[in-house]
């Protein structure tokens, strides 16, 4: 997935973008609505996860191996429970 960020917003929060490039994420820099450059994780490296994307990882397993009914519309309940 691509994301576009401001120079300004670049230059402000790169460790914040840089993490976000360890986990997969590509980001384009603009420059006054122009894209400049595109910081991509390194091919071949291992791809870490976040916490957050671990914890949502974690979240899809453990669902999946619970299965899930088909037998009609859920309540807004029973959704908001898995």
């Amino acid at each position: 997935m691509t994301k576009t960020v401001t120079l300004r917003d670049a230059n402000q929060n790169f460790a914040k973008y840089l993490r976000e490039v360890e986990g997969g994420e590509e980001i384009v820099v603009t420059r006054r609505g122009e894209p400049v450059a595109k910081i991509v994780p390194m091919p071949g490296k291992k791809r870490v996860l976040t916490a957050e994307q671990q914890a949502a990882l974690k979240r899809l397993m453990e669902f999946s191996e619970k299965g899930y009914r088909s037998d009609g519309p859920w309540t807004r309940d029973e959704l908001h429970d898995r």
